[in-house]
């Protein structure tokens, strides 16, 4: 068995702990996060950090790395108060990937790297044409973390664009459908494939498959 112990993991090479620890907790969301600032210049980068914080109000957070002189990310969102999430395909993985390169500030890495931006009236933030998945937030809060110097972005969604048959009867997304990658550590893509879903869990019974009926509104986390 191999181990480390904090002492160890402190005294690591700087990459070779950057690699470790990046990939240790596994497969993580992807997204590319699209911003614009207040003179309608864009900035797009990609993310692996979002997670679900409520769904009522609906609820996105998502943690930035410390804000740098070139970094228009953190400064976009909170001067503009929309960005979106889009999900990255397989086609296109590379495109993405090449949006985390450090560009100057002010150049859009929508068209450093060949992406066309989408837009919907009322919202001031562009989507990526590209994805299949597209989520539309609004800022609640940031919460800086001084242990690190990052950034929690706290967002609620208020606009979600998905191409026709990814959302089932009972709202579940279906990103096997949507061709949607996963990431481990900094630089390893990943298509998932579902394996199953099982029903809400009881004590005392024994896990079941879930059973999706045409007319289901499920209600069995309403506060989550």
């Amino acid at each position: 068995m191999t181990s480390f112990n904090s002492e160890q993991l402190s005294g690591m090479e700087k990459y070779y702990r950057i690699n470790l620890i990046n990939s240790l907790s596994g497969y993580k969301s992807l997204n590319l996060l699209a911003t614009v600032n207040k003179c309608g210049i864009t900035n797009l980068c990609v993310v692996s950090s979002v997670f679900h914080m409520g769904s009522n109000p609906p609820l996105l957070g998502l943690v930035i790395r410390p804000e740098r002189e070139n970094n228009d990310t953190l400064r976009n969102i909170k001067s503009v108060g929309q960005y979106t999430l889009n999900n990255v395909l397989p086609e296109w993985y590379m495109q993405a990937h090449q949006t985390s390169a450090s560009y100057p500030s002010g150049v859009s890495e929508f068209d450093e790297c060949g992406f066309k931006k989408m837009y919907i009236k009322k919202f001031k933030a562009p989507f990526v044409e590209k994805s299949t998945l597209r989520i539309g937030l609004e800022l609640r809060e940031t919460i800086d973390v001084e242990i690190n110097g990052t950034t929690i972005v706290i967002g609620e969604i208020v606009e979600v664009l998905a191409d026709d048959d990814l959302i089932g009867p009972d709202g579940f997304v279906d990103h096997v459908k949507a061709d949607t990658l996963a990431l481990a550590g900094l630089d390893s893509y990943y298509l998932p494939q579902q394996i199953g879903r099982l029903a809400y869990a009881k004590p005392g019974e024994a896990p079941k498959e879930l059973i999706i009926e045409e007319d289901l509104h499920d209600e069995r986390s309403p506060n989550l």
